[in-house]
């Protein structure tokens, strides 16, 4: 096989519909657009318009509230801490804190802080001290008989 015997698979490409040139195409004149009209003009914005009736994304009610200071955690699971331990890109016999996660690469950021997840299994002795964790994930690092505390912040502690 030569460079110039090269082929796509067939159907794999398609040409592009070249449109207003002439009625010889099948797309001459109005391109595909029909007469008059909306549509047959540019800059068209029709997606949610019903003609001048109140649309349907605008009568349904609003449902939910987004709280305007929640916090974002950056969430880590257990699997993956005990698979960097595994790694040798944590130590397991010093504590591991927030810091000692961004450096390890396994947290790109502390965002509000770190949240621990339960996901995955803990066989190591683990010392790990972050701003959250769930109830299962404390429970799982307790059994493997290592401590998990949960840190409070102090912007949280004075509200």
């Amino acid at each position: 096989m030569k460079l110039h015997e090269l082929r796509d698979n067939a159907g794999a490409t398609k040409a592009r519909k070249r449109v207003g040139r002439g009625p010889g195409s099948g797309t001459g004149k109005m391109g595909g657009r029909g007469i008059k009209g909306q549509k047959s003009r540019s800059g068209v914005a029709i997606k949610g318009y019903e003609g001048g009736q109140m649309p349907l994304y605008q009568r349904l009610p609003k449902r939910g509230f987004n709280k305007p200071n929640r916090k974002k955690f950056s969430v880590v699971n257990l699997g993956l801490i005990e698979k960097f331990v595994a790694e040798g890109k944590l130590d397991a016999k010093v504590e591991i804190n927030e810091d000692a996660l961004i450096a390890s690469g396994l947290v790109r950021r502390k965002l509000d802080g770190i949240r621990v997840l339960a996901k995955g299994d803990v066989k190591s002795k683990l010392t790990i001290n972050v701003t959250g964790a769930s109830a299962s994930a404390i429970e799982a690092v307790e059994k493997a008989g290592g401590t998990l505390t949960v840190t409070v912040k102090a912007e949280a502690a004075a509200e």
